[in-house]
């Protein structure tokens, strides 16, 4: 414990860079899988090309990506952006299968009754596909989030200074309180940044929670993403199943 007081200087600013690194990647994940994984739902043969290519993606060891990719992109073989864009890829091929299921999942009623409203396809997507897959992607981002923190740590194996540099510095010295502090580290910032999207999650779909409170009032058709596709506000969808369907037709 000694050792961890004295350098907490240290482990803050591995911190720090561990985050650098893994912030954008969880970010770009999802902006890349989300569109892509709606795309892809479009054609059956395209569902199954992304999921299939989605797999074998992400079955590459990360170790070799972190080396071939300063060959193929021209960057230095420290450089971080060599590890933010493999956990790029990573990410976006873990979450693009939950993406793509969330979406295929959304309800094929409220889909009609957006269209006969005369909703565009760009309105579709935001205001009833989103809204109504929103939670599902939200568990995948997740997953990605504690995996994509996780992965850092390996880019310590080449030089790029993380949390990870830790493990191999301590490993090294066979100092178990360094490896210690490594992994208790990792694990804080996977739970700060798990409950920093749960948070998020809330703030911007707030009509999840409401979901979970009247479970048997969204089956029956009224929730908040059928109050999307009638040109609602979902905070305020109707508690009448009945107000809410007979308004779509």
């Amino acid at each position: 414990m000694s050792w961890i007081w004295s350098n907490l200087d240290l482990i803050g600013e591995l911190a720090l860079r561990h985050v650098l690194i893994a912030a954008p990647a969880i970010l770009l994940s999802l902006l890349i899988a989300v569109p892509v994984a709606r795309l892809a739902n479009a054609s059956r043969i395209g569902r199954r090309l992304l999921l299939g290519g989605s797999g074998v993606v992400y079955a590459i060891p990360s170790l070799a990506v972190f080396v071939i990719l300063p060959g193929l992109i021209g960057t230095r073989i420290l450089d971080p952006l060599n590890v933010v864009i493999a956990l790029t890829l990573y990410g976006a091929a873990l979450l693009v299968r939950s993406a793509s299921e969330a979406f295929d999942a959304v309800d094929g009623d409220l889909l009609t009754a957006a269209r006969a409203q005369g909703h565009s396809p760009w309105q579709l997507f935001w205001r009833v596909e989103l809204p109504q897959a929103g939670e599902s992607i939200l568990a995948g981002l997740r997953v990605v989030s504690a995996s994509t923190l996780s992965l850092v740590s390996v880019g310590a194996l080449i030089g790029v200074q993380s949390l990870g540099s830790l493990f191999t510095e301590g490993y090294a010295r066979a100092f178990l309180a360094e490896i210690g502090a490594g992994i208790v580290g990792t694990v804080i910032l996977a739970v700060a940044v798990d409950a920093l999207l749960v948070g998020l999650a809330a703030l911007l779909m707030p009509w999840t929670r409401r979901a979970r409170r009247a479970p048997a009032e969204d089956r029956a058709g009224s929730g908040p993403a059928a109050a999307l596709a009638l040109g609602g506000d979902p905070a305020t969808a109707p508690a009448d199943a009945s107000a809410t369907t007979g308004g779509a037709r």
